[in-house]
């Protein structure tokens, strides 16, 4: 069994549309040339607006819309997967979009949609911060894997992380990887993200690709970053804690294989 290449990419996004999309170009780009066969772009790649509200501003309807089609494009042009992490897509019967996860093949093909399930309600711990994704986000409600040249891959984002029961239905369907687009917070990035991250990882024996937004948006957000790819041990195979770029690893699917034989957890559950 060949061992893939994968990658996470770490932006910055603001409010400039073709800005963003250039930088997620470039970073396909790159990871193509690195030999990667998947690359995930991190939740709001394209426009990290003043607010939520904002974000209505550049909702498209699904196949249709500059954002769309340059990742796809930029798929097709690097000859790589691309998960790409969240574009506010129009939902019908609801005036809020969905933060939709796409997924474009080597050829820019659409193959799969995943709508973020669970939505930041919260105010931060310790901070005068508080978010609400539902007031202008429509939640998803369905598990979503893709066979990908990388493995089977089970897509979440962001606020997911924190609800283990999700990744567990990914991994009954038969998710081999996990990717985590996302914008987490600086204090609860410092506190949980990399922990949850290998949680994840540990529980259902599967990879971890993590895509992040990093540091001082236009928004006066500041985001926590820290990129990875994680392995089915729990083990950080390689990081970007800080500013922008890619984070590229070889996943040993073998070794994955051999755990889930040896160490057969996820054929001991009892409950459902």
């Amino acid at each position: 069994m060949s061992n893939p290449v994968v990658a996470a990419a770490q932006m910055t996004s603001g409010l400039d549309v073709e800005a963003n999309l250039e930088a997620a170009r470039r970073l396909i780009a790159e990871a193509g040339g690195r030999g990667a066969c998947l690359v995930v772009l991190p939740e709001n790649f394209a426009f990290m607006g003043r607010s939520e509200a904002e974000r209505r501003n550049v909702v498209e309807a699904l196949d249709d819309g500059p954002i769309q089609q340059s990742v796809a494009a930029a798929a097709k042009s690097a000859g790589t997967w691309v998960i790409a992490g969240t574009t506010p897509i129009a939902v019908g019967g609801d005036p809020r979009p969905a933060n939709a996860c796409l997924v474009y093949d080597h050829h820019g093909r659409r193959v799969a949609r995943y709508d973020k399930i669970h939505l930041f309600d919260v105010d931060i711990p310790g901070r005068d911060e508080g978010y609400r994704e539902s007031v202008n986000a429509a939640p998803g409600g369905e598990a979503v894997i893709v066979d990908t040249p990388a493995g089977k891959v089970g897509l979440t984002v962001c606020y997911d992380l924190r609800f283990p029961e999700l990744y567990r239905q990914l991994a009954s369907l038969g998710a081999e990887i996990f990717t985590v687009p996302a914008a987490f917070t600086v204090p609860t990035g410092r506190a949980h993200w990399e922990v949850l991250l290998r949680a994840r990882a540990i529980e259902d024996l599967c990879f971890v690709v993590a895509a992040a937004q990093s540091g001082f948006h236009p928004n006066g957000r500041e985001t926590y970053g820290d990129s990875q790819v994680t392995d089915y041990w729990g083990r950080v195979l390689r990081r970007r804690p800080r500013g922008t770029g890619l984070v590229t690893a070889t996943l040993d699917r073998a070794g994955q294989i051999e755990a889930r034989e040896r160490f057969p957890v996820l054929r001991h559950r009892v409950l459902e």
